[in-house]
């Protein structure tokens, strides 16, 4: 199944959290920090959003630093992704 995200959204999919932190220390689950850098894999085509002409600025592969509670999550084919708004991405991460 495709995903085809509406006007000024994404669709992104979580890059893994380090399991080890530079010094080789093995992070327990609990110890794991939600990861905010994420990979794009799918966008909208833009357009007018309440009122305002959007423009995208991403496109699928960029990386991309999110908010930490931004988007919805949904289960799609057995993986997991988040749909937010353009806007909430912070940056892209090179």
């Amino acid at each position: 199944m495709t995903i085809k995200p509406l006007a000024d959204r994404i669709v992104i999919k979580m890059v893994e959290a380090e399991e080890t932190t530079k010094s080789g220390i093995i992070l327990a689950g609990s110890a794991k920090e939600k990861p905010q850098v994420a990979e794009v894999i799918a966008v909208g085509p833009g357009g007018v959003v309440d009122g305002k002409e959007i423009k995208m600025e991403l496109s699928v592969g960029n990386k991309v630093l999110i908010s930490k509670y931004a988007g919805t999550e949904v289960k799609l084919d057995g993986q997991e992704v988040t749909i937010l708004r353009q806007s909430d991405v912070l940056a892209i991460v090179e």
